[in-house]
């Protein structure tokens, strides 16, 4: 029962970081995958980033990350643990 339980939790916070991602597109900050890519090629890749993709990818992506994960357990334990 405990892996439904982790099944579903990892599931929504999969879900929510698919649509932060397209969130991130539309209001064009960087995604995880930018910023992991242009500390690998540029040494002073710090210096490009925005307040706002420093707000996006420490904080808002993380809370929005959080949130998936507290749906899911809501979710597994509304409708699967009865």
């Amino acid at each position: 029962m405990r892996m439904i339980r982790l099944y579903i939790i990892g599931l929504f916070i999969l879900l929510i970081a698919l649509a932060a991602n397209a969130l991130a597109y539309w209001i064009q900050c960087k995604s995880w995958y930018e910023f992991i890519n242009g500390l690998m090629n540029t040494k002073n890749y710090w210096n490009t980033l925005s307040l706002k993709d420093g707000l996006w990818l420490f904080l808002i992506y993380p809370f929005l990350l959080g949130l998936g994960a507290a749906l899911g357990d809501f979710i597994h334990q509304k409708f699967i643990t009865l």
